[in-house]
């Protein structure tokens, strides 16, 4: 594994860092590139996906991301390729899973269903601004969770996950939240009344 340290640079040095490591590559290898903030975390995930590479990122820290590049023998970095410094992708949406299926009918379906929803957000041009999981949708955000990784790469791009603590406590899961945070109705609401748009699956 290759290890790139980019905490405390500002663009375009975390993608330039990337870029150079990619070209010192003689075979297959993954990168691990560590930045401090989401848009940085954005950069990179641009770059290295239009050079081939599959990208996962998470949150392991306040002010700490940590991104993972695993590239192919043919994956290269393009060096025509122009290094720029893309604005914040979140916008005023935000997203609100009171379940974890999604429509109606077969149950076993409804829980595809939502895996698939909850991936087609992180390929998103403008990502939610925050993401709401109450009831049923709070399992999703906890230990066990087929949709853990797409919502830490969620998370480590600046999109907000919160989780309702008093649905936690009654599913016995409160120890068990894996990604976000846990809120309470009050900033439910509040924040559900601030938004420009509401997505519901």
């Amino acid at each position: 594994m290759i290890k790139v340290n980019a905490i405390g640079d500002s663009c375009p040095i975390p993608v330039i860092k990337t870029k150079n490591a990619m070209k010192e590559m003689t075979g297959p290898d993954t990168i691990e590139v560590l930045v401090d903030n989401e848009i940085a975390v954005q950069n990179v995930t641009k770059m290295a996906q239009s050079s081939g590479g599959k990208v996962t990122s998470e949150k392991v820290a306040e002010k700490e991301y940590r991104i993972l590049i695993a590239m192919g023998e043919a994956c290269a970095a393009k060096d025509s390729e122009e290094v720029s410094c893309i604005p914040d992708k979140r916008g005023s949406t935000i997203v609100v899973v009171s379940s974890d299926r999604m429509g109606s009918g077969n149950d076993e379906l409804g829980k595809v269903l939502m895996k698939g929803f909850l991936f087609a957000v992180t390929q998103l041009d403008e990502l939610p601004k925050t993401m709401l999981f109450y009831n049923g949708g709070a399992t999703l955000t906890t230990e066990g969770s087929d949709s853990l990784e797409d919502l830490k790469s969620l998370e480590a791009q600046g999109v907000e996950i919160m989780t309702c603590g008093t649905c936690l406590d009654y599913y016995g899961l409160k120890e068990k939240l894996a990604v976000g945070t846990v809120t309470n109705m009050y900033s439910i609401v509040e924040t559900m009344d601030q938004a420009t748009k509401v997505i519901r699956p």
